[in-house]
Order: C-alpha cells, then structure tokens, then sequence
C-alpha cells in the first residue's frame, strides 16, 4: 500500500528544497527524495565550491600584485593546493548539511534518502517504499558530459565534477571547451600557478 502525500518532489537541488518549505509551510504533507547529496550541482560541485576556489586563487593572485600596491611581501607567492581543498571541502560540507538539516527539520516534511522511480504517473517508489500525490516535482540535476574524443579514454583527464578532488597543481592545464565553466576553471587555476592552455571550437 502506498503512503500518501499531497506532495513529492524528486531531488535537493536549488528549487527543490525551498518548493518543499513552502508547500510544508501552506500545510501540504510532502516528501523529498534524495539519493546523494543534499544540495544538489550547486552546493556540491557547481556554484558554491568552484566560487570557493576563484576566492583562493584571486586571493593569490592580489598578493602577488602587491608591490603594484606598494604591499611588499619577502617572499614567493605559493599555493597550498591541499589547504584550499580544504576549505573548499569544509564550505560545501556545511552548505549540504544546512540543506539537509533544513529538510529533515522543516514540519510536514518527510525526507527519503535513496534512489526514485515512478510507478504509475502518481506513484513513486523510493527505495523500498511507494508513495503517491497528485503534484510531483522533478528536481534532478545533470551529470558531466565526457566528448567521444579520439584517445581521450587512454590519457587521465577531469571534468567539473571530478575537478573538485584535485588537491596539487598541476603544471599545465588543458582546458577542453571556452564557456563560462572552462574559462572559470581556467582562470583559476592560472592564478594558482598552472600553465593554461583553452581550446575552444567555436566563437
């Protein structure tokens, strides 16, 4: 038999956590299904851990220009890649914690954490368990494209997902693809230190 609510929503990403409140709050009973990590893309490896990093490496970059400000440091300018992988991995850790705290604490709101599928255009089942409302909201997020480029399966390579784990620099940086994602990482990573090189198709 299945547990019914007025209200599922499929994933924690960044519309998802704040719909569910609101419905919560207007007395609806609602169930979020998580089967990762609370936050989704831009808590966990999209808008808050990458502008963690572009503030370690223009942190770097501004002590480097000090004397331009007449600050004189004695010393090279290092980064400590390990270090700022820290403190990226510490303020997404809090951002996925504060959302999943905010789920599981908010009134009305049931949170399942496992994978979802739907049964019936009604019916979802979650892990183990079938639920069933009227209104369900799809909040799932995307995953990394990798090309289908010749020889690329034979060389180590990142995309902006695994990206998050690197903790050294690397001492040059090929960058596949010039949108606002490549040019960040980029950017950053020739603040750090790395050579850079981007190679981009299109205009």
């Amino acid at each position: 038999m299945a547990t019914r609510y007025d209200a599922i929503i499929i994933g924690t990403g960044q519309a998802g956590p704040s719909l569910a409140a609101r419905l919560a709050e207007a007395g609806m009973k609602v169930a979020v299904i998580e089967r990762k990590r609370f936050g989704g893309t831009c808590v966990n490896n999209g808008c808050i851990p990458t502008k963690t990093l572009v503030a370690s490496a223009r942190a770097a970059y501004v002590a480097r220009r000090g004397p331009e400000f007449g600050v004189m440091i004695d010393t090279e300018i290092s980064v400590d890649m390990k270090k700022v992988k820290e403190r990226k991995d510490f303020v997404v850790l809090r951002s996925n914690k504060g959302v999943e705290g905010w789920m599981k604490g908010t009134k009305n709101i049931t949170v399942y954490e496992t994978h979802a599928r739907f049964e019936s255009s009604r019916t979802i089942r979650a892990g183990d368990e079938l639920l069933e409302a009227e209104k369900i909201f799809i909040n799932v997020g995307g995953r990394a494209y990798t090309p289908p480029m010749p020889g690329l399966d034979q060389v180590r390579h990142y995309n902006n997902s695994s990206m998050m784990d690197v903790d050294f620099l690397p001492e040059h940086l090929i960058v596949v693809g010039g949108s606002y994602i490549g040019l960040e990482f980029g950017q950053m990573y020739r603040r750090f230190g790395s050579q850079v090189t981007i190679v981009e198709i299109s205009p």
